[in-house]
């Protein structure tokens, strides 16, 4: 039996989801497709438990500024790391539900809980049924590399699908891939009792790419657990049943590795050699950033399969700006927003905007500020961290940040709105700074780029604007 339709949606996750809400408002002929479980990688196994985690793991470690706080009986705390685990879960099953309540659960016969895969150009077989789709998006998402020979360790192995299913933390674990989720799992376990060793081939640390910060975030969060940078990492039979992991030199055994190395895009199952689009060098579909358009034909990419940026909020304007092309078969280019990366270690590692390495630096005005003696960071016990802006030399436009700091994911965003909205760093100085705030971190930055911009005036602080 063959069905027609004018849009069918492969994927229901995150991408998927946000490309219904506009298929839906654009026409009645359509179908969502999808395999796999459902719920979305946000909340199943990504943003959500891992938030969940990373709370427990700082409520835990925030006793140990307690004695200088005056805090009596901080060192008789404990925690049942089972009773832990059990209530990220739960926290992770309220996501997934609240998810599914408003999506596919509300779905008839236009969700098919089956894998797809191309028969022809425009034609798809779903289980025992063939779809004929007009146009198309493809929203497979994405999943954790695991190279191989790795995956013969079996259950000693695991990548984020499996780490929230773990019903007890093991006594020593090897994190291979510093990255967002590396870090943040790593640290997270490390402070809930677990001997953490991190493991990365690169020399930097959570994507940064501004050898200032990278190298404060190496020796913040190198303090809490080891940090092997710079080899690649081998594995091998332990004794005692455990893994014995190598990074050039140095060797350690573990009773459990955590692989964070990357995501693949999910497209193994599509059969894209019949679906007359041409693969690039990579094995992925080339397409327009600003459509989601896959060159000419009527297909759109949304999401991660798109190996580009694997964000939940880059996920939803995707779906969306892929959604509305596919629904209306008139495709229109959308503005993408302004880049913003945050890793929920402790301290937060942000980048927004322009990274270090795509700046021509003899254009570039930078300067940098410590959070060492910042009165509410101070006061929080959380005085750790550096601050980098990047502004235009001759607009005076800011360009880009990057930065280890408490709170950071709030900076960020401040940061992101202002760059969104095109402002110099003089207009930025101006606006007011409340005292005492993390916030006021930025305001000596700005003040050094106003003044190397030479926007400000030599008789008046270039953070006062004369009426």
């Amino acid at each position: 039996m063959e069905q027609q339709v004018d849009v069918a949606i492969i994927g229901a996750g995150s991408a998927g989801l946000y490309a219904l809400g506009q298929v839906k408002r654009l026409t009645d002929s359509y179908v969502m497709v999808d395999g796999g479980e459902l719920g979305t990688t946000c909340s199943r196994v990504g943003c959500m438990p891992s938030k969940a985690l990373i709370q427990i793991a700082e409520d835990f470690h925030r006793r140990a500024i307690f004695k200088r706080e005056g805090i009596t009986g901080g060192d008789a705390l404990g925690i049942d790391i089972p009773a832990a685990m059990e209530h990220v879960q739960d926290l992770r099953d309220i996501f997934v539900d609240k998810v599914l309540s408003t999506s596919t659960d509300e779905m008839g016969d236009e969700f098919i809980a089956e894998y797809a895969r191309f028969v022809e150009p425009g034609l798809l077989q779903v289980g025992d049924r063939r779809i004929r789709a007009r146009r198309m998006v493809i929203a497979t998402g994405s999943t954790p590399i695991v190279p191989p020979p790795w995956r013969e360790f079996g259950d000693r192995i695991l990548t984020t699908d499996e780490f929230f299913e773990q019903e007890d933390l093991p006594a020593s674990l090897a994190v291979i891939g510093l990255g967002v989720i590396g870090l943040e799992i790593g640290q997270a376990c490390q402070r809930l009792g677990v001997e953490v060793t991190g493991i990365d081939q690169l020399e930097v640390i959570g994507n940064l790419d501004d050898p200032q910060v990278n190298e404060v975030a190496i020796q913040l969060l190198g303090k809490e657990m080891p940090l092997w940078l710079g080899h690649p990492a081998t594995i091998r039979e332990g004794r005692d049943g455990k893994l014995q992991v190598r990074a050039g030199e140095r060797s350690v055994e573990v009773e459990k590795v955590l692989v964070a190395i990357g995501r693949r895009p999910n497209i193994d199952r599509l059969e894209l050699d019949k679906s007359g689009i041409v693969l690039n060098d990579n094995g992925l579909p080339d397409y327009n950033p600003n459509t989601m358009q896959i060159g000419d034909s009527p297909v759109y990419l949304a999401g991660d399969v798109d190996n580009d940026r694997q964000l939940l909020h880059e996920a939803a304007d995707e779906g969306r700006i892929a959604g509305i092309n596919a629904g209306t078969g008139k495709p229109v280019a959308f503005r993408r927003t302004t880049p913003l990366y945050i890793t929920f270690s402790d301290p937060q590692i942000v980048m927004v905007g322009a990274a270090y390495s795509e700046l021509e630096l003899d254009n570039t005005l930078i300067s940098t500020v410590p959070f060492g003696m910042l009165g509410r960071a101070l006061i929080m016990g959380r005085n750790k961290g550096v601050l980098r802006l990047y502004a235009d030399k001759v607009s005076g436009r800011l360009l880009g940040a990057a930065m280890i700091a408490p709170h950071a994911e709030h900076l960020g965003h401040l940061l992101n709105w202002c760059m969104e909205q095109k402002l110099t760093v003089r207009q930025m100085v101006c606006m007011p700074f409340y005292h005492p705030v993390i916030e006021e971190a930025i305001q000596p930055a700005l003040r050094d780029l106003a003044r190397q911009s030479g926007t400000g005036s030599e008789q008046y602080p270039p953070d006062l604007e004369l009426l």
